[in-house]
């Protein structure tokens, strides 16, 4: 029970926009308030992105709505969160995002049995071209399953 997995959030426009090549999991740290918010389903990483300042890591853009029965405790929705890291992963990482065309983009945020977590990944930028073929492999993909479903029928 420990390690059931619970997805609160997907960012499918990462997957579009980016090949993935290194995925990397990672605690947040939170507020009280804002974990009851998220526990609720209220968190969205589709305009988030994230940075390293000084050695550290930090998500912006990550919106999490105010917890309704939080009063004065709620945080500001969109402020930045330290993502927690080894020393040595945000070293590996700062190296890699050195490199021409490299970003950092969350993934996913869920829950490790009660721990939150966020799912981050190297990514590099897909151009138009690229797009365009995954759709159509996609397009191919849907139709085989089509025709080998009417065929079971």
């Amino acid at each position: 029970m420990k390690d059931s997995i619970k997805l609160v959030a997907n960012n499918k426009k990462a997957w579009h926009d980016y090949f993935i090549d290194e995925k990397v999991e990672c605690g947040i740290e939170l507020f009280g308030t804002e974990v009851k918010s998220i526990r609720m389903g209220h968190c969205s990483i589709k305009e988030a992105f994230v940075r390293i300042d000084k050695g550290e890591v930090y998500i912006y853009g990550m919106h999490i709505n105010p917890y309704e029965k939080g009063n004065i405790f709620n945080k500001d929705p969109l402020r930045p969160r330290k993502l927690l890291l080894h020393r040595r992963e945000i070293d590996k990482m700062n190296g890699k995002i050195r490199e021409k065309g490299i970003a950092l983009v969350p993934l996913q945020v869920y829950f490790k049995g009660s721990l939150v977590k966020v799912e981050i990944g190297l990514a590099r930028g897909k151009k138009l071209y690229d797009k365009r073929e995954d759709k159509a492999k996609a397009d191919i993909k849907r139709e085989v399953a089509r025709e080998y479903k009417e065929k079971l029928r």
